[in-house]
């Protein structure tokens, strides 16, 4: 299967952060990383994650990979 250039996957991170009542800084502050750099991946920005970055958003807001990150059906 050829690589898509069209990105598909949607990062939930704006929800997520709404049911928990937490804003992006508290998370970026938890997480120990920039608020740019979660901002780009909650706008659906980012190219690549680090899996650490990855499992701490997901240890700080008690979820699971696929409730952060998932993957929209084609058109």
């Amino acid at each position: 299967m050829p690589v898509d250039d069209e990105a598909r996957v949607h990062c939930r991170l704006d929800e997520l952060l709404t049911e928990r009542g937490m804003t992006l800084a508290r998370l970026a502050e938890l997480v120990g990383v920039t608020v740019v750099n979660l901002s780009v991946l909650k706008n659906d920005r980012a190219r690549a994650i680090r899996f650490s970055t990855l499992t701490a958003v997901c240890d700080v807001l008690q979820c699971e990979v696929g409730d952060l990150l998932v993957v929209t059906p084609r058109e």
